[in-house]
């Protein structure tokens, strides 16, 4: 999906109005968190944090390396 997006003055910031079927399609509303990720394009906008992606790599990771202690700790 292309879309053309205008950038409006607001206040000291500039401001950029997502049209309702691209927010519909990023499951996202008004007051959400969304994250600009600079790519070697342009800008990639997107509802998902990559930090706590990248968090929850590693905890899957952890997981299946200590699969017995979780098993352990699970049934405390």
């Amino acid at each position: 999906m292309v879309k053309e997006i205008r950038l409006n003055a607001s206040g000291n910031s500039t401001a950029a109005v997502l049209p309702k079927p691209m927010l519909e399609h990023m499951n996202v509303t008004q007051g959400d968190i969304v994250f600009a990720i600079e790519v070697e394009d342009g800008v990639l906008l997107t509802p998902y944090d990559p930090t706590f992606a990248a968090a929850m790599e590693s905890f899957h990771k952890g997981m299946q390396m200590y699969r017995n202690a979780m098993k352990e700790l699970a049934s405390k």
